[in-house]
């Protein structure tokens, strides 16, 4: 078993907070692996992520992580849930003693785990190495070249620099960040010939520096596939969230040459959320980066077509085929189409607000800015689960977060779960019948003036940082002229068309539309985007799937 071209000594990772038994699985994988990969032993999860990050940065693989199950501060289970994130390719193995093999079991849904092991593992010959030999060779056999770093530079109070952060962290693009205002940040700045008046600054893996890169020109050069590669499919698959997704991954392993069409990034409003807690088969919940990106790679894998950076501006009807056009004046045609452009947050209005977004303004959780909260009141406008999934994870980092909602309480949209999760949670305080009608600031955030809508009354308020989490807009306006959509924008489908039992009007075929068909045969719609939808991962998962099927079913009858 060798390594692939381009991947030399990539490493075996052990974290046991045991000493001695640290050190006697490090023994033993260096007898047998030591001369091709390097083993490197860490004593706590902690100092194992640390160690995981900077391997990342370097631009390092790491092909298999062993960890033990029961260590102080962090569990191993929730060590391979985080090391996940920075390596979601590595192999995954739980040391376990034989009372938590339960636990090992459930930690096979939790953290994707690829084996569990019992201890002690003596002789090693016979429960060790063959265990590794297998997870190595499946590893070895996928392609692993370490990815050299793309650098960020910019300023921390630039809308466009956040911007670039956040599309790089959404598209899963390895990068570091310098801030142009420290050394190491202006001597890049130097070597690319710009200065601090033109950020952000992004220097691709092989030297390129890029001076305000637009997200398609960054995408072109980070690697990600923008240009389809055919100009007629089975199935155009519009949207990357998770019907997107679901109907990308349905559709590919059925055997249908399926693309998907994604403007920005894969995972839609799911993928931004810290924690999904009450999606199926996860019990301890999953990240909806996490979530997201094991989609796409298994979307991937049965063949479909990712692109990303490519917006959808118009839909034709050209005989059997339907024909969707792109900003960018291209288009590419399929015998049917899925649209699950999903929703996008409502824009807030509030005096003072719309210059700063970006500078201290976010619509979404921008969980790159996390780490920016340390030790700083942060506030959150909105009462669904998204703003409530935001406030848990940012309260790990900021020193108070405060949930603004306009609703007398959270019960009438959030879910119970996460309304006792935030009531258990010190920092989080929960402000009722408030809205932001102003805030202000010079080139950031720095007051907010809030006001109770029971009783009128104002007050201002410092913050630094306001997190938008309200309504949900169908980006559909595209669509106006082409398919039904109902008052709010949203797709109308199936029972729905036929008002007095009448079909929609054009509508040509001897019967009525499918259930998830629009106005215009052969175009489905699932997920948010479509009218009365239920606005839950499970339910746009599922109905990307069941549009599959009624793709099957309407190519059956061409």
């Amino acid at each position: 078993m060798t390594a692939p071209e381009g991947v030399t000594r990539s490493a075996i990772m052990t974290v046991d907070d045991d000493p001695g038994v640290s050190r006697a699985v490090a023994r033993d994988l260096r007898r047998r692996y030591g001369e091709r990969y390097r083993i490197v032993r860490a004593e706590s999860g902690q100092a194992a992520l640390g160690a995981l990050r900077e391997m990342k940065l370097r631009g390092e693989m790491v092909a298999v992580i062993l960890a033990d199950y029961r260590m102080p501060q962090m569990s191993g289970i929730e060590f391979l849930e985080q090391a996940m994130d920075v390596y979601p390719s590595a192999r995954r193995v739980l040391l376990t003693a034989y009372a938590d093999t339960g636990a090992a079991i459930d930690a096979i849904n939790v953290v994707d785990l690829d084996h569990y092991l019992l201890k002690p593992w003596d002789p090693p010959e016979e429960k060790l190495y063959p265990v590794l030999d297998a997870l190595l060779e499946a590893w070895l056999a996928a392609d692993h070249r370490p990815v050299p770093e793309t650098k960020v530079i910019g300023h921390r109070w630039s809308m466009r620099s956040s911007g670039v952060r956040e599309f790089l962290a959404r598209n899963q693009v390895p990068y570091r960040w310098y801030s142009a205002d420290e050394p190491e940040g202006q001597r890049l700045l130097a070597a690319a010939g710009a200065d601090q008046d033109v950020l952000p600054v992004v220097i691709t893996p092989d030297g390129e520096a890029l001076i305000e890169p637009s997200d398609p020109e960054l995408a072109i050069r980070v690697g990600l596939a923008t240009t389809p590669s055919d100009s007629f499919y089975d199935l155009i698959v519009i949207g990357g969230g998770p019907a997107g997704l679901g109907a990308a991954v349905y559709g590919a392993s059925e055997g249908l040459r399926t693309v998907l069409v994604e403007r920005t990034a894969t995972g839609g409003q799911a993928g931004q959320s810290s924690r999904i807690e009450n999606y199926l088969g996860f019990p301890d919940g999953v990240s909806g980066a996490q979530l997201t990106e094991r989609a796409r790679r298994q979307a991937a894998r049965f063949g479909a077509e990712v692109l990303t950076t490519r917006e959808a501006v118009g839909l034709e009807v050209n005989g059997s085929a339907r024909t969707v056009r792109f900003s960018d004046g291209t288009a590419i045609g399929a015998h049917t189409v899925i649209l699950a452009t999903g929703v996008s947050y409502r824009q807030l209005a509030a005096t003072g607000l719309a210059p700063l977004t970006g500078r201290g303004v976010f619509y979404g959780s921008s969980l790159t800015e996390a780490a920016s909260c340390e030790g700083q009141d942060v506030y959150i406008v909105g009462g669904a689960n998204s703003a409530g999934q935001a406030a848990v994870y940012l309260s790990r980092h900021a020193r108070s977060v405060t949930l603004l909602v306009r609703g007398p309480s959270l019960r009438q949209s959030m879910s119970h779960y996460l309304i006792q999760q935030i009531g258990g949670i010190e920092r989080i305080s929960v402000r009722a019948c408030t809205e932001v009608v102003a805030a202000d600031g010079t080139d950031h955030l720095d007051r907010l003036t809030l006001r109770d809508t029971a009783t009128g009354s104002t007050q201002n308020v410092p913050a630094e940082w306001l997190f938008v989490f309200i309504g949900a807009a169908p980006l559909t306006d595209w669509l106006d002229g082409v398919v039904v959509r109902d008052s709010r924008g949203f797709v109308v489908t199936g029972p729905d068309l036929s008002v007095g039992g009448e079909r929609p009007a054009g509508w040509r075929l001897d019967r009525a539309p499918y259930h998830l068909e629009t106005s215009v045969p052969g175009v489905f719609v699932a997920g948010d985007v479509r009218a009365e939808s239920a606005k839950r991962v499970a339910s746009a998962v599922g109905e990307g799937a069941m549009a599959v099927m009624l793709v099957h079913r309407y190519l059956e009858k061409l």
